[in-house]
């Protein structure tokens, strides 16, 4: 005999999506999402309290693992290190922006891929790193940037590093979105090697690599038409 399913604690996505929409704080955004979801299942005021500690407890080493890099990273913006990076990329005569990018992307991919996450990001490496460099790359050609295409520049770094990561983690055999697809495959009947399903991620993480870095071309081609103008 089918059994109904209740759908009624999915409220607490709904709240989760408002929530955000909205620019709430997050944590009050989770912890209502968790009070709506339940009470959406019934649950005991006690038991859901009781799950929130639960859930305190086995995180609470987390802000510390989180904060502990940006300190790093903070020491050791105060002591220069974007100025180093800018005056290192500044002696490449033959660097742009795009340039770089693409190397970083293809590092990020074939990283990531070999199961490498932690090796960028963007507090850790495009912030302090990647994006300084691209922007020395672009002044040491034209000279001083625009706020706009500064900000371009920025933006475009911060992409290369979210489609490097998206794309090439895909290829790793021990990736959990792959665990989770074969999971579930496997409960539907269906038997599919983990391997096989991270060497079909590859022809998608070229073609994301190839597009990815055409627009890092036409990156370069924009700030050439408006920078050389001026």
């Amino acid at each position: 005999m089918p059994t109904s399913v209740n759908l009624w604690p999915l409220l607490g996505v709904a709240v989760i999506v408002a929530g955000f929409l909205l620019r709430i704080h997050p944590v009050l955004v989770v912890v209502a999402a968790c009070g709506v979801t339940g009470f959406a299942a019934a649950m005991p005021v006690e038991t859901i309290l009781a799950s929130l500690g639960a859930a305190f407890v086995k995180t609470r080493n987390l802000p510390l693992i989180l904060l502990l890099p940006l300190a790093a990273i903070g020491l050791l913006e105060r002591f220069g290190l974007r100025e180093r990076a800018q005056a290192a990329i500044a002696k490449v005569k033959s660097a742009t922006a795009g340039r770089l990018l693409i190397v970083y992307l293809f590092a990020r991919e074939t990283s990531a891929a070999a199961g490498l996450t932690s090796l960028g990001g963007h507090p850790t490496m495009v912030r302090p790193l990647v994006a300084p460099m691209a922007e020395a790359a672009t002044e040491t050609q034209y000279g001083s940037l625009p706020e706009h295409l500064r900000h371009r520049i920025r933006a475009m770094a911060a992409a290369t590093d979210n489609v490097g990561l998206f794309f090439g983690e895909d290829i790793f055999v021990a990736f959990g979105a792959i665990v989770l697809m074969q999971t579930i495959l496997q409960a539907e009947g269906i038997a599919v090697n983990p391997v096989h399903m991270a060497l079909w991620g590859i022809p998608t993480a070229i073609t994301a690599f190839v597009i990815h870095a055409w627009n890092l071309r036409r990156l370069d081609a924009q700030l050439r038409r408006e920078l050389g103008k001026a």
